[in-house]
């Protein structure tokens, strides 16, 4: 590809002359600027933007991501941490799934509300449907909370389209293997409160609604779900059965329903730690739950006793496990926890929830071929998460905000805000009220304990409702461009593996 700012065209330049410039003045910015590394990288950028030829043809699986609360400014400061944790400023760094070739901008809102929950997003990207808020699996004309009818308005989930087609199917996730997002796969739920029979209400139960858990154990479709991975555990024991990893907790179920035992009876394996995970033979279902509720953040991972696998090696046991499907498979694997440190205002335990995702993704990358394997990367929705305050590039990801000299230089020096307080560069709009002055040189921004300051106060911090991205590559990746509704990700990935709505 000739280069548009060509030598030639840079010395054709010494015969003009710019108000105040010298033709010699004007010859030396242009060839300046035709070395500039900018120019460089721009041109390579255009090229492979140039040279990308879509994959029209069908895929024979599809591994579908979500971050969950993976909004643009926490994938903006996931990048810059990932960088910055590998000795550059960070900026410049990319996220392995911000390499993927397409990708399109989505809209998160539910049917009643413009800022959105999991549930109703969930719903949206795994049925191509958009429903309530809190419901799960069900369309929009459910009433949230309401056992009598909700039959009437169940959704066919992707997953469930899968193994009616005879492919191999999988579910991961750091969160509850029965919370929003994942549940939304498989199970149909007025309210996305019905983890297991002790959050519904006997009416309800008796009406014949069941609990997510025990609808993913009952599950249906083809032969079942091959892998599941996450958290949970205590949905799945009844509250007579000890923990196998914590002495003092018990199940939550009150039906007396043991349903691990029930998977196991069915021809399924369980484990509940990283060390059997390893050992797991391949050649049964594999149910992994390995914590009571939501699995360790990536942070405190290695501190769990009974060991805890990492968000990748889940993403690549799956993989491996389900590779050998001659139909193919649908993997659907979620990082749920940076969701939750953003609930809590601490933004370190979100962005290395991210930059485990990243890993998740690059491992994904490397296990398949682009030839045959559609893999599609986003979020459910946003937080009301923000960075800002002018810091100098290279500004640590978790410090104060430190700014740039007269001459442009970044400095050391804190940067104070009108109130002459510092602040970090990193920030929500809603959540925990920080005294800035009271806890300048008493806490370390960089501590993973460390709540990044609110402006509005409320018991938790809320979501974001700006759009979110959708990244891709593999077989018809090159559907997603522009602005997309949510459901469009269901409807694009079951294009892509030939199944007919």
């Amino acid at each position: 590809m000739k280069n548009v700012f060509s030598i030639a065209a840079a010395a054709s330049l010494f015969t003009m002359t710019i108000s105040g410039c010298t033709d010699e003045t004007v010859s030396s910015q242009s060839i300046d600027q035709n070395v500039n590394q900018w120019t460089i990288d721009g041109q390579r950028d255009l090229a492979n933007a140039l040279n990308q030829q879509p994959i029209n043809k069908r895929a024979k699986n599809v591994i579908f991501f979500i971050g969950d609360g993976m909004g643009i400014t926490t994938q903006t400061a996931a990048r810059i941490l990932e960088g910055q944790l590998n000795g550059q400023d960070g900026e410049e760094n990319l996220l392995s799934f911000e390499t993927l070739p397409y990708t399109a901008l989505v809209k998160t809102y539910t049917t009643n509300h413009q800022v959105s929950d999991s549930a109703g997003t969930a719903t949206a990207f795994h049925t191509g449907v958009k429903t309530k808020s809190g419901v799960i699996g069900l369309s929009e004309f459910a009433d949230y909370g309401v056992c009598e009818g909700q039959a009437e308005h169940e959704v066919t989930s992707l997953l469930k389209m899968a193994e009616d087609r005879g492919m191999a199917t999988g579910l991961v996730s750091t969160a509850r293997i029965t919370h929003a997002s994942p549940a939304a796969a498989y199970a149909h739920a007025a309210s996305r409160g019905w983890e297991t029979d002790t959050d519904m209400q006997p009416a309800d139960i008796e009406m014949g609604c069941v609990d997510i858990a025990r609808q993913l154990i009952e599950f249906s479709h083809g032969d079942g779900v091959d892998v599941i991975l996450g958290g949970g555990r205590r949905g799945f024991l009844p509250n007579t059965v000890t923990d196998p990893e914590y002495p003092d907790q018990k199940g939550r179920r009150e039906d007396g329903r043991d349903l691990v035992a029930q998977w196991q009876a069915a021809g399924g394996q369980f484990v509940w730690n990283e060390q059997q995970l390893r050992n797991a033979p391949k050649d049964q279902p594999l149910l992994g739950l390995f914590e009571p509720s939501h699995m360790q953040f990536e942070v405190d991972r290695q501190l769990d006793n009974g060991g805890e696998p990492s968000l990748t090696e889940m993403t690549a046991t799956a993989i491996s496990r389900l590779e050998g499907s001659e139909e193919g498979y649908y993997l659907f694997i979620e990082a749920g926890r940076i969701d939750h440190a953003h609930h809590y205002n601490n933004a370190f335990r979100a962005l290395h929830d991210a930059v485990e995702m990243s890993r998740a993704v690059a491992q994904a990358m490397a296990m398949t071929s682009e030839e045959d394997t559609l893999i599609v990367v986003s979020a459910d929705h946003s937080h009301s998460f923000a960075l800002a305050g002018y810091p100098a590039k290279g500004n640590g990801v978790f410090d104060w905000v430190r700014g740039t000299d007269e001459h442009g230089h970044p400095n050391d020096e804190v940067t104070l805000a009108e109130d002459g307080q510092p602040y970090t560069m990193l920030g929500y709009t809603t959540g925990v009220i920080v005294d800035r002055d009271e806890i300048f040189g008493e806490q370390d921004p960089a501590d993973p304990n460390f709540r990044q300051g609110a402006r509005i106060p409320s018991r938790g911090e809320h979501h974001g409702g700006e759009d979110v991205v959708v990244m891709a590559r593999g077989p018809m990746a090159h559907a997603f461009h522009g602005f997309v509704e949510q459901t469009f990700l269901h409807h694009a990935m079951a294009h892509a593996l030939g199944i007919q709505q």
